[in-house]
């Protein structure tokens, strides 16, 4: 994996055009191209952290390119490179990328019209579903078993949508509702995407000692047809679990954002702007987890 020297909480690239600046990534358009920064900024409980998790942004963007190929049999994606050279050949004249800030953390890709709708996969009961199914016995308007507890390994992947909120919250919705929102066609097509690139990525992930508990896709369309866009199966969007930790009941020792999570439940914040610094510990532990999973998962 290319690694970066220098931490990354913002991105100022003279001669290019921000168009958004998102949670993590910051995006500058190329007309029908779009440079994608990775940086090091973590978000979490819908806020974005002011500490750095030094090399995240690599990270995340050498798992993604590592997924896209892997994965490019079962739907096309956005990925043109992430290679810092050949995207350097790619820019305007004059527009320079520092190596020690950039490389490993940019992707040239294909831009795309969005479909506005998170496409979550779950294998497994935890989060927002497991405190959904307490409340009504269902996930996203799809009923589960009674009894189910925390963790437990559901009996087929669930595709369980929701909205994708620029600020604040993504709310679960039901698949009929989906299917109101981008027509019954696509959403058809967006579930049977989803639901083989998570059984794709679990197999892989299992054989290597972890278990994908639930990820997130986004899709967008480009020339008509649907591809795999923004980020793929890495520990932002997927929660990963131990395999020889799991069993029912209880939360096994996870490879993604997990790790702050309880460090922030615990510190007494409130979850509103703005959000405590983190201490060495738990960068470093953060940083740790997020290169174990991609050790594992591309070796």
């Amino acid at each position: 994996m290319t690694k970066t020297s220098k931490p990354l909480l913002r991105s100022e690239i003279p001669g290019l055009q921000l168009l958004v600046r998102g949670k993590v990534r910051d995006v500058y358009d190329l007309g029908e191209r779009l440079l994608i920064v990775a940086t090091d900024r973590l978000s979490a409980f819908d806020c974005v952290l002011p500490t750095p998790i030094p090399g995240k942004g690599a990270l995340l963007t050498q798992l993604s390119s590592f997924w896209f190929r892997k994965t490019a049999r079962i739907v096309p994606n956005h990925l043109l490179s992430s290679d810092l050279d050949e995207i350097q050949r790619e820019l305007p004249r004059g527009v320079k990328l520092d190596a020690e800030l950039y490389a490993g953390r940019v992707t040239l890709a294909r831009k795309a019209r969005r479909v506005d709708a998170e496409c979550v996969v779950r294998g497994f009961l935890a989060g927002s579903a497991y405190k959904e199914y307490r409340a009504s016995g269902s996930v996203c308007a799809e009923p589960l078993p009674a009894g189910l507890v925390e963790s437990a390994r559901l009996s087929s992947p669930l595709f369980t949508p929701s909205t994708k909120a620029s600020v604040g919250h993504d709310e679960n919705i039901s698949r009929a509702h989906l299917a109101e929102a981008v027509g019954r066609e696509t959403a058809l097509e967006l579930e049977r995407l989803s639901l083989a690139l998570f059984r794709t990525a679990a197999a892989h992930a299992e054989a290597r000692g972890l278990l994908l508990a639930d990820t997130k896709f986004e899709f967008g369309f480009i020339d008509k047809r649907l591809h795999l866009i923004d980020e793929a199966l890495t520990p932002d969007s997927s929660r990963f679990w131990e395999k020889g930790a799991w069993k029912p009941g209880v939360s096994p020792e996870s490879f993604d954002k997990q790790f702050v999570r309880d460090w922030l439940e615990r510190c007494g914040w409130d979850k509103r702007p703005p959000a405590p610094p983190l201490p060495p510990e738990v960068v470093e532990g953060t940083a740790s987890r997020y290169r174990e999973a991609h050790r594992r998962l591309t070796e």
